[in-house]
């Protein structure tokens, strides 16, 4: 890297020869005035071609920063002698010519008018100028004012060493200055050029639209992007009457403050506002920009960015809508927790029942999973409630999901959240059941219908505490008290292979069996006057009784349905109900009543023949004489069957 100087060049040209470089320095000032960037590198070499030959110098090289390393200076344009050998390709001046490069780096001008008697430091520059054989050099740093270095401009004589003259030097360090000044603003359009186009790119990709509006005026640009935001023609003027009468008109207040926000803080101003399009669509537009300072006697404009967030609208009111509606819910679900007592909304006083609460009370203190079976209708998400209730976790609510009604991707993404595109119509990010409930309880009712591809990954929550949302590779850890409930046998379930072993005996903890109706029938008179009760006041009716026979019915009625079922009748009876006495018409039995058990069937049939001889136990024609026992007998069973004798009954029933 260097400029060769020619022996005595200022003493042996003649005026004529100086006259024809200065004019040469002139011509090239001129042209690159305002050379555009893609132009300059042309010229630069035409002017190392033109100085060289009207100088008579063999080499001129013009060396730049690297855009890795700006320090490293690196070959970009040369005019040499066509005898000479090629520079090797990215020629690097830190490795031919270290003594040099620091001198540039420095800002301080190199020459060397006889490469044979050279600085003892240049060591390694020496044996640089003898392999392309160059007899002089001079080198001039290529910066701009107080900037660092960026380049430098050599001239180089490999025919005879040549010395030049301090006028000389000074006419062509201002070639090196023209260069400068050229590759500088060759470097600023580019950076601008790829600013532009990384602004379009991204304004293009979030389907933006740039805009310059001046308030004075009223006048807008805008892009194609801009326009079809507003659902304008792209050959469309655009200005600001034209825009508010696009805005919806509660709107306009708000974007007018907007904008004399942003013109008078210069500061970014953000605002969200809907458009009619000319076509009756609403869209919510959200706008940000800031003022820009004109420039010669111009007025100041307000430049920014527009993007359509109608879709963003209208999952921010769903969400707001939802969270309204489950805060409602779990207000509720704390309030019937609290008003219905320690096992909430059970009712009944049978000893199957009072083995239920046993086990509520036993599991509930404990972080344990339970396995809460039962037919449809017998009450078992209130026994998960009860258990939730009496549980250290109680002061928050308990969350539900059911497994059954919703397909596979679904539910996953429920129970375990979901990122934004995780799949196709995941527009937002969610969080699932199971972080919903980190510190509480998760009731997973239907639990027998989870497809068996979620059951791996709902067993190694149950082990692990650990999961991880659908289209996420980030690991969720939660504390989670999980209660599961079926209505179906999960013992036969795992036998025909549509239930995980092992997860059933991770969920079969502490199973609790919640009995059918059939089985506590000396539930049924309680049940039925709480659920009365319950529609009395929905309904704004007044039942005073209900007839014996309407009792009797109510509890040899084999119930398929459970309590469910007797809650729905007993809504019925009150609508068609106009006295103060219930009129209840029950339903016939399906054929496919569920089988009663040994315990019911016997039930049944004591109370039948009890309400034949009108609850008459002794004596001839008694029940007990009917039923072919003693009165001892019949007294022990009907104890132990839950069935009351005739005086506890009249006493209940007064």
């Amino acid at each position: 890297m260097s400029v060769i100087a020619e022996p005595a060049l200022e003493s042996s040209l003649e005026s004529q020869e100086r006259l024809r470089f200065e004019t040469l320095i002139a011509d090239l000032s001129s042209r690159f005035v305002n050379l555009s960037a893609h132009e300059v590198d042309r010229e630069i070499e035409d002017a190392q071609r033109a100085i060289c030959q009207c100088l008579g110098v063999d080499h001129s090289s013009l060396w730049q920063g690297s855009a890795d390393d700006p320090s490293r200076l690196v070959l970009t344009h040369l005019y040499r002698d066509p005898e000479l050998p090629p520079p090797p390709e990215n020629m690097s001046g830190i490795e031919y010519f270290p003594w040099a490069r620091a001198k540039i780096m420095a800002k301080e001008i190199v020459y060397v008018p006889d490469t044979a008697n050279p600085p003892l430091e240049a060591t390694v520059d020496v044996g640089s100028w003898r392999l392309f054989g160059i007899r002089s050099t001079l080198t001039f740093p290529l910066s701009l004012g107080e900037a660092p270095v960026f380049g430098a401009l050599s001239f180089d004589a490999t025919r005879l060493a040549r010395t030049v003259t301090e006028p000389m030097q000074k006419r062509l360090l201002l070639v090196a200055q023209i260069f400068a000044n050229a590759l500088e603003r060759k470097r600023t359009e580019q950076k601008l050029r790829e600013s532009e186009e990384r602004l379009s790119l991204a304004a293009a990709s979030a389907q933006a639209g740039i805009w310059t509006l001046e308030p004075e005026s009223g006048q807008i640009w805008a892009t194609r992007e801009t326009r079809a935001l507003f659902a304008l023609p792209s050959d469309a003027d655009l200005d600001l009457s034209t825009l508010l009468g696009l805005i919806h008109p509660e709107d306009h207040e708000t974007v007018h403050q907007a904008i004399a926000v942003a013109m008078r803080s210069g500061v970014d101003s953000a605002v969200d506002y809907r458009i009619l399009t000319p076509h009756g669509e609403l869209r919510w537009i959200s706008s940000r920009g800031r003022r820009q300072p004109g420039s010669a006697g111009q007025p100041d404009r307000l430049m920014g960015v527009s993007i359509d967030i109608t879709q963003a609208k209208l999952i921010e009111q769903e969400l707001r809508e939802l969270r309204e509606r489950l805060q409602a819910e779990s207000n509720y679900l704390q309030e019937e927790i609290l008003v219905r007592g320690s096992f909430g909304e059970m009712v009944g006083q049978s000893e199957v029942l009072k083995k239920v609460f046993q086990q509520i009370e036993q599991v509930a203190p404990t972080d344990s999973t339970v396995l809460i079976s039962g037919e449809t209708g017998t009450g078992k998400e209130l026994v998960a409630r009860a258990i939730h209730n009496l549980s250290r976790r109680k002061d928050r609510v308990v969350v539900k999901i059911d497994c059954s009604p919703l397909p596979a991707s679904l539910i996953e993404a429920e129970l375990f959240g979901r990122e934004k595109g995780a799949y196709t119509g995941a527009l937002t990010k969610q969080a699932g059941r199971f972080e919903l409930a980190n510190g509480s309880t998760l009731f997973l009712d239907e639990i027998g219908e989870l497809p068996l591809e979620l059951q791996a990954k709902l067993l190694r929550v149950l082990q692990d505490g650990e999961f991880e949302r659908l289209g996420s590779p980030k690991t969720v850890k939660v504390n989670v008290r999980v209660i599961a409930a079926t209505n179906r046998n999960l013992a036969e379930r795992v036998k025909d292979g549509s239930f995980r072993q092992d997860l059933y005996y991770r969920l079969n903890v502490f199973p609790v069996q919640v009995p059918p109706l059939r089985d506590r029938v000396e539930d049924i008179p309680l049940l039925a006057w709480t659920f009365v009760k319950e529609f009395e006041r929905r309904m704004g009716k007044k039942i005073e009784s209900i007839s014996k026979k309407t009792m009797e019915t109510l509890q040899t009625y084999p119930w398929p349905g459970n309590v469910r079922e007797l809650k729905n009748e007993i809504e019925r009876a009150l609508i068609v109900t106009s006295s103060s006495q219930l009129n209840l018409q029950m339903p016939q039995p399906a054929d496919d009543t569920p089988l009663s058990t040994l315990k019911g069937t016997e039930q049944r049939h004591i109370l039948a023949v009890l309400e034949k001889t009108n609850w008459r136990v002794k004596g001839h024609g008694g029940a007990a004489e009917l039923l072919g026992m003693k009165p001892t007998t019949l007294y022990a069973a009907m104890k132990r069957l839950g069935i009351p004798s005739w005086r506890e009954k009249y006493n209940r029933q007064t």
